[in-house]
């Protein structure tokens, strides 16, 4: 398994031989640093702390009788990792324990922590629930401001920081979220949906501005990991808030859903209640 830097490398886009027996060197990481460049963030002076939070609906493999186990897993992945995993790739690997036979769960869990910290460059949460233990999954809305209803003119689909700005107003604290975010994949072009979830303390975000810049995304291409990162450090910048928390639910594609969570440190990492479209 090598680093990669080159996006235009990876699996996704490309036609692929799907692997039978377990292939961890299907795993294709991507260094963040590259497009944290483009925000100004240097490797040693993070501006936030977070985590990538991926739930994957498709897990299988095979027990010592070759009897198929089927099950659903959530991974952890620090935003302090110098590597994210390629989300194809992701899907590639899993799909190569299918045919793989494993003496048990714990097995699988520990085998799966061990490549994707690899991959990623940092320990990575792994839990994984075979589905005869019945897991169960929360679906609620956020509580907070849905921006979604303000009638508002859009002009600009690609990501407009100068639409951000905050109130001359007493400090407060709120959080904001929106449906609307839609950015496509740096590779294929493919759209990817989210909801999008903004808590801050600061002097107010003029809203209507807010939501205008969450929809310039429309047109942009970048990974979901990406996208978070850019909301995050464009608010900061323009809006200036004492503490800032953005948090983005992608709807899933190829049975993984990706889930990145990026703040200044104040709030607490938000639980895996999913967003309706997941």
């Amino acid at each position: 398994m090598t680093t990669q830097t080159d996006h235009r490398h990876s699996p996704l886009g490309k036609s692929t031989a799907y692997a039978s027996q377990y292939a961890p060197e299907l795993l294709f990481p991507i260094a963040r640093q590259l497009k944290r460049d483009e925000l100004g963030i240097t490797a040693d002076s993070l501006p936030f702390v977070g985590e990538d939070l991926w739930n994957a609906y498709e897990l299988s493999w095979l027990n010592g009788k070759g009897k198929p186990v089927v099950a659903v897993g959530t991974l952890r992945v620090p935003a302090d990792s110098p590597r994210l995993i390629e989300s194809k790739s992701l899907k590639l690997y899993f799909n190569s324990l299918n045919q793989t036979a494993f003496a048990s769960q714990e097995e699988v869990s520990a085998i799966v922590c061990r490549d994707l910290s690899a991959a990623a460059g940092a320990p990575v949460v792994v839990e994984i629930t075979p589905l005869n233990q019945r897991p169960q999954a929360a679906i609620r809305y956020p509580e907070g401001t849905l921006l979604d209803e303000l009638d508002i003119a859009c002009t600009d689909y690609q990501p407009a920081p100068s639409l951000l700005s905050a109130v001359d107003a007493p400090e407060i604290e709120e959080t904001l979220y929106s449906h609307l975010l839609k950015s496509n994949c740096l590779v294929t072009g493919q759209p990817d949906w989210a909801m999008v979830v903004i808590r801050y303390r600061g002097r107010p975000i003029e809203q209507t501005g807010l939501l205008r810049y969450l929809v310039s995304f429309r047109d942009h291409n970048e990974f979901h990991e990406q996208c978070v990162e850019r909301i995050f450090c464009d608010i900061r910048r323009h809006c200036a808030p004492a503490a800032l928390a953005v948090h983005a639910r992608y709807t899933r594609r190829g049975g993984l859903d990706i889930n990145p969570f990026r703040q200044t440190g104040e709030f607490d990492t938000p639980d895996n209640t999913r967003e309706i479209r997941q």
